[in-house]
């Protein structure tokens, strides 16, 4: 069996997390050893970078440091978790990886393309998941998931602007048009169940 590694991306509150678990139980079921991890974080040294990119004012840092940080993160990650966890012939699931940089420092922040995949480049080799599923919803029915999960202690990326994460939102559907063998759009409307059964559906091919 190959291992396999697939990611989860989408803007706030499209529930990534809940599917995240409930993709990896799914996957199970097939037979195949899964470990799941997130973005930033997934190792030590990326979870201590992560209190410094979730944290404090909206404004605390520019999209440049963000990307800096998050490939600081990242690189640290690949290294202790994803890598390893591939080696061994699981597969890995990842709550967010490089296309969230490519979608809020470049698309909503401003960076180019180029620039942020250089950055990936110098520190995870340029790795890229087999599967990426961006989950897709109503940005007024996201916002209000995204308030009723955070209990008023939102992180730094839900503070931002409506017009931000509209940015962020279009940026993922570019890609998802640019690279439609490895990104596939899933409405994340109706129940779990509902959705989980859209990302198996979507990966009946590396199964």
């Amino acid at each position: 069996m190959s291992p396999r590694f697939i990611t989860l991306e989408g803007g706030e509150g499209v529930g990534k997390s809940t599917q995240l678990r409930a993709l990896a139980d799914a996957i199970r079921v097939q037979g195949h050893s899964v470990v799941t991890t997130r973005e930033p974080g997934g190792s030590p040294g990326a979870e201590a970078i992560r209190s410094l990119l979730m944290t404090g004012d909206k404004d605390r840092w520019s999209s440049r440091a963000e990307a800096l940080l998050f490939a600081a993160a990242r690189a640290d990650h690949v290294e202790k978790t994803i890598r390893p966890a591939l080696d061994r012939g699981d597969w890995v699931l990842c709550d967010r990886f490089i296309d969230s940089t490519r979608a809020y420092q470049g698309g909503a922040g401003g960076l180019s393309d180029t620039e942020i995949l250089a950055l990936h480049t110098i520190g995870c080799g340029g790795l890229m998941p087999d599967r990426t599923f961006v989950l897709t919803l109503d940005l007024d029915q996201a916002a209000a998931r995204a308030e009723t999960r955070d209990g008023g202690k939102a992180d730094r990326f839900a503070l931002q602007t409506a017009q931000y994460h509209r940015s962020v939102a279009k940026a993922f559907l570019d890609m998802a048009g640019a690279s439609p063998d490895r990104i596939r759009l899933i409405s994340a409307a109706g129940s779990q169940e509902a959705v989980t059964e859209r990302l198996m559906a979507g990966l009946s091919d590396l199964l």
